[in-house]
């Protein structure tokens, strides 16, 4: 299965009309993510799909966001830039069209994926994609806040990684400048 199956993008019986209109280079990107051994793909595909969620969670990912997320996965995914670009796009495309949906069991999937150092590391991630733009709203904290569950974190161990960005956080703004 690749990467794009993965992420709702799987090519169709009928795709050759399609690959017809796509450039070199996407096709060059894609063979690159197929490449990839599937459960490092399911791993990669679940992780920019959970840091999409979070972009999104205020209904507008910034570019800001979009430029952390594609770092995250180039550092921590070791992803060439070329994939870790796709990856990011494809994900934000998928959490637009099917977050409410997929959101919970993609996140299920990759906790059971993930070690608890991996679902830690992500959990860091989710806050610096939501601090990229150099705020944190409360959706988006609400967002993380439900990953964070979601992989079995409590919630003194969510306060502990969110206390580290609390200069970010809009609902602490609100109180410094009061």
């Amino acid at each position: 299965m690749s990467i794009l199956d993965l992420l709702g993008f799987g090519r169709s019986s009928d795709s050759k009309s399609a690959d017809a209109g796509s450039t070199e280079t996407v096709r060059r990107i894609v063979q690159k993510l197929d490449a990839l051994e599937p459960e490092r793909a399911r791993y990669v595909a679940s992780f920019a799909y959970i840091l999409s969620r979070v972009a999104n969670a205020d209904l507008e990912i910034s570019d800001e966001e979009t430029r952390e997320m594609e770092k995250i996965l180039v550092d921590l995914g070791h992803l060439p830039e070329d994939q870790a670009i796709l990856a990011v796009q494809i994900a934000k495309t998928q959490s637009r069209l099917f977050g409410g949906t997929e959101n919970f069991l993609v996140t299920r999937e990759f906790k059971e994926l993930a070690s608890l150092e991996q679902r830690h590391e992500l959990l860091h991630c989710l806050f610096a994609v939501s601090a990229a733009d150099d705020s944190i709203s409360s959706a988006e904290e609400a967002a993380v806040k439900q990953i964070a569950s979601e992989l079995g974190f409590t919630h003194q161990q969510f306060a502990e990684v969110r206390s580290q960005y609390n200069e970010k956080r809009e609902v602490l703004r609100g109180l410094r400048q009061g």
